[in-house]
């Protein structure tokens, strides 16, 4: 569920959430309007202010609801990765 339908739903002001998760209004409004990428523990923040699991922010989510810009992070990018930082 989107976190702002949650705060909608509960008729919280972006301004009294991002104060209750103790977080920036504009921090907030990126995350909602999905240009933010919330770190777990900012998640954490927002279930806890909106009084939800954290749970309800990912699950059903799966590969095909990341935005067309990001892919999965694979075993492969992973090795990749290692062998590139470990030549520089």
């Amino acid at each position: 569920m989107l976190i702002r339908d949650l705060r909608a739903k509960a008729g919280i002001p972006r301004a009294r959430l991002a104060d209750r998760a103790d977080m920036d209004v504009s921090h907030l409004a990126r995350i909602e309007s999905g240009e933010g990428n919330p770190t777990l523990f900012v998640l954490i923040q927002l279930a806890t202010a909106l009084d939800v699991k954290p749970e309800v922010f990912i699950t059903g989510l799966t590969a095909a609801d990341l935005p067309e810009n990001l892919k999965p992070y694979s075993e492969a990018d992973f090795r990749r990765e290692l062998r590139r930082r470990q030549g520089a």
